[in-house]
């Protein structure tokens, strides 16, 4: 019987010819997923799916028409299938692609301490889900391309996110930091959004562990410490099916609920620190029991073989309008999505962790 990584990612082949209709950073954690599938199979059609995509964005040249520098962290998500490109030797076009990612780095606007903003139109603030889409791509670009002195800079990034963002009560992050403390969802003495939102968690929890895995050795400790520290507080809130939830401190609240995207990013988070031996053996029973609450509470299985994934929020963010406040009440009121591809990347790589 195919694994449920194989399953997933023959799932989404069979629902998107092709799967990059603009650049956006969703595409890039289904292709990361694609990716792990390919190393663990040995099957190049996932990898020839990742190129066929990204054909579509690059073109012979190396411009990338649908890429607008607008100095968004989110846009150097995508850019990890175009070093995947590269490692493979598909073509110098994927370099110059890969290039116009790093040199927007250069330039983007940082915090006082050094720490990317999320966005330029989201001025002095940093967000968890931004250490997912630019430290890893950045870490492995200053690889493959000698360019080892920014290392510490991207060791940087998740100091100064951790120094900002933790709670010391309960050892989690908060979504969001406001260096300039004036957006309404900011406290007015941390500058930090008001709640812990599951999937935020999971993509720094997913930045951590790819981040180490591409980093020299010497580069490990501060990372390794943050790990650690953030490890023993999700554990503690890890519920009774293994899961977590959308509001992840509040799971008796009314309208919390156990959320998929945050829970396979857990998992995968945990799986891979046993495997990379950046966490003790003993977590990889915290992440199978996570494993059996995905299958369990997420997954069903169709007629005509392929998965859907169920309770994935669609969309979260922190904004300067009223709606996105970052309070219990706003995250819950998101909506659900099945086969949400935030989700399904997430799903496919826990699974290729967990099943190996």
């Amino acid at each position: 019987m195919n694994k449920y990584s194989v399953k997933m990612a023959d799932s989404v082949m069979e629902w998107y010819d092709t799967l990059t209709y603009s650049w956006l950073y969703e595409y890039g954690v289904v292709f990361k997923g694609f990716e792990l599938v390919y190393k663990n199979t040995g099957d190049k059609k996932y990898l020839d799916y990742i190129e066929r995509s990204m054909n579509i964005l690059v073109s012979e040249d190396g411009s990338v028409p649908m890429y607008k520098n607008e100095n968004n962290i989110d846009d150097s998500n995508l850019g990890k299938a175009l070093l995947l490109m590269c490692r493979e030797n598909r073509g110098e076009k994927y370099t110059k692609a890969a290039g116009l990612l790093r040199n927007q780095l250069k330039t983007h606007p940082r915090t006082g301490e050094g720490g990317f903003w999320h966005k330029e139109i989201y001025p002095h603030q940093m967000w968890l889900d931004g250490l997912y889409m630019g430290a890893p791509f950045y870490a492995e670009y200053s690889k493959l391309f000698n360019e080892p002195e920014n290392y510490p800079d991207v060791v940087k990034q998740f100091v100064i996110m951790e120094k900002q963002a933790r709670d010391d009560k309960t050892g989690l992050l908060y979504h969001g930091w406001d260096e300039s403390k004036e957006q309404r969802w900011a406290d007015k003495r941390t500058g930090c959004s008001p709640s812990f939102w599951g999937r935020a968690v999971g993509w720094f929890a997913m930045a951590l562990m790819d981040t180490l895995e591409i980093l020299p050795s010497e580069y490990h400790d501060e990372l390794r410490g943050i790990l650690k520290r953030l490890v023993a507080a999700i554990i503690k809130i890890q519920d009774g099916l293994g899961l977590w939830w959308q509001v992840l401190d509040r799971p008796d609240a009314v309208g919390n609920y156990r959320e998929a995207s945050c829970s396979c990013m857990l998992a995968y988070a945990l799986a891979k620190g046993v495997r990379l031996g950046f966490l003790d053996a003993e977590y990889s029973g915290m992440a199978n029991r996570a494993w059996d609450g995905i299958i369990r509470e997420f997954i069903t299985e169709n007629p005509d073989g392929t998965l859907d994934l169920l309770h994935t929020c669609q969309v979260a963010g922190l904004g300067a309008n009223l709606y996105r406040d970052g309070t219990y009440e706003y995250y819950i009121s998101e909506p659900q999505k099945i086969n949400d591809l935030k989700g399904v990347g997430a799903f496919i790589l826990a699974a290729c962790e967990v099943e190996g």
